[in-house]
C-alpha cells in the first residue's frame, strides 16, 4: 500500500495510532482511484480522507465492509462530522471550524459526486444539511480488497469522467511536427530551465505552432545551442548577437507567425518593459510576432503572473494543453 502520508510528514497523522495511520492510506488509495485529485498539502488529504470515512460511518477497515450510505438514510451535519472525527480520529478540530469541513474538507469529494448533499436544493451555507456517501462508490468501498479491485473500479465509473481528468482538461489537439531545418536533435545541458525549453519544442509548439521551424535556442551553457542565422536575417530579425535575444524563436511559414518565446524558471518573462523592448528590436521584422511566456507549472505562474504584459500569451508545461491569453477582448465570448 502507497503511503500517501507519513508521520513525517503530518504532526497531526503522527499522533494517530498505527491502525488509524493506515485506515487513512488507505481511504486515500481509495479516492485516488476514483478520482480525486491529490495534489494537496499532506494535512488537507489527511482532513479530506476523516471527513470521507465520517459521511460513511468508518472507523476501521473492516467498517469499509458497511459503510453507510444515502440508501441507508446515513448522513452528517458539518458539525456532526467535526464531533465524529475528533471522537475517533484523535482529532481536535473546534466547533466552530464546521464551514471549513464544507469549503475545504468535503469540496472535491462533493464537486466530484462522491459525497452527496442529503437535501441537494438547500442553500449552499444551510448547516443543517447532511453529507452522504454516493451508493455507487459505496457498493465499491464495501468490495475493496477483492480480487482485481481496480478494474472493477474502473468497470463501475466507466460512464463517469473523474475529477482530476475535468479539472485537467485534457484536449485533443492536433499536433504538427516540429521541424530543425539543419540538424536533427538538440542536446539541453541539465537544469529546469532547460528542461522546460525541451517541454516548449516538444509540447508546445507541435500544439500551437502551425508546423513551425525551431530558429534559434540558446542554452544555460551554450548561448547559441541552435541557431539558423540565414532564415533569421530573410525575416529582417534584429541582429542575432544582440544580448536581448529570447529564449527560443520559432517561425510558422503557414501563419508568418515569429513566436518569441521565453522560458522561464527563475526570472525573464515577457513584461511591459520586457515588450517593449521585443517590439522596437523586431520593427522591421516581415513576420507577424507572437509573445509567449512558459513556465512549468502553475505555482511558477503565479509568482510571475503580475509582471506579464498585456497582448502576449502565457504557456504552462504541466497543462499542454491550454494557453492563458493576456489579450483584452481577442478571444472573449463563449467557449465551446
Amino acid at each position: 500500500m502507497k503511503q500517501y502520508i507519513s508521520p513525517d510528514k503530518s504532526k497531526t497523522f503522527k499522533e494517530k495510532t498505527k491502525q488509524v495511520q493506515e485506515l487513512i492510506n488507505n481511504t486515500i488509495y481509495i479516492l485516488d482511484c476514483f478520482g480525486i485529485p491529490l495534489d494537496i498539502t499532506s494535512r488537507r488529504l489527511e482532513r479530506m480522507a476523516i471527513t470521507f470515512l465520517a459521511c460513511g460511518d468508518v472507523k476501521t477497515l473492516s467498517d469499509f465492509k458497511t459503510i453507510k450510505d444515502l440508501k441507508d438514510d446515513y448522513s452528517l451535519k458539518t458539525r456532526d462530522v467535526i464531533d465524529y472525527v475528533n471522537k475517533n480520529f484523535k482529532e481536535k478540530i473546534s466547533s466552530g471550524s464546521y464551514d471549513d469541513i464544507r469549503r475545504k474538507d468535503l469540496k472535491l469529494l462533493t464537486v466530484a459526486g462522491v459525497v452527496l448533499r442529503s437535501s441537494p436544493n438547500s442553500a449552499t451555507n444551510d448547516s443543517t444539511r447532511g453529507y452522504s456517501i454516493n451508493p455507487l462508490y459505496a457498493d465499491l468501498v464495501k468490495d475493496y480488497g477483492s480480487k482485481d479491485w481496480e478494474q472493477k473500479v474502473i468497470d463501475k465509473l466507466k460512464g463517469v469522467e473523474p475529477l482530476n481528468q475535468k479539472l485537467k482538461r485534457e484536449r485533443e489537439l492536433k499536433k504538427v511536427k516540429v521541424t530543425l531545418p539543419s540538424s536533427g536533435k538538440i542536446l539541453f545541458s541539465a537544469g529546469e530551465h532547460n528542461d522546460l525549453q525541451k517541454s516548449i519544442i516538444e509540447d508546445f509548439l507541435p500544439r500551437y505552432g502551425f508546423g513551425a521551424q525551431v530558429l534559434y535556442v540558446g542554452d544555460t551553457s551554450d548561448k547559441y545551442l541552435h541557431l539558423e542565422e540565414k532564415k533569421l536575417k530573410e525575416l529582417k530579425f534584429f541582429e542575432i548577437s544582440h544580448e536581448e535575444l529570447p529564449d527560443i524563436i520559432a517561425y510558422s511559414k503557414e501563419k508568418n507567425w515569429l513566436y518569441l518565446i521565453e522560458a522561464v524558471h527563475s526570472s525573464g518573462p515577457i513584461s511591459e518593459i520586457r515588450l517593449l523592448q521585443l517590439q522596437k528590436l523586431t520593427e522591421k521584422c516581415t513576420a507577424d510576432i507572437v509573445y509567449v511566456t512558459a513556465f512549468l507549472n502553475r505555482p511558477k505562474f503565479r509568482q510571475f503572473m503580475a509582471e506579464i504584459a498585456w497582448e502576449t500569451e502565457v504557456w504552462i508545461a504541466d497543462n499542454p494543453d491550454h494557453m492563458v491569453h493576456f489579450n483584452g477582448d481577442k478571444f472573449l465570448g463563449p467557449y465551446k
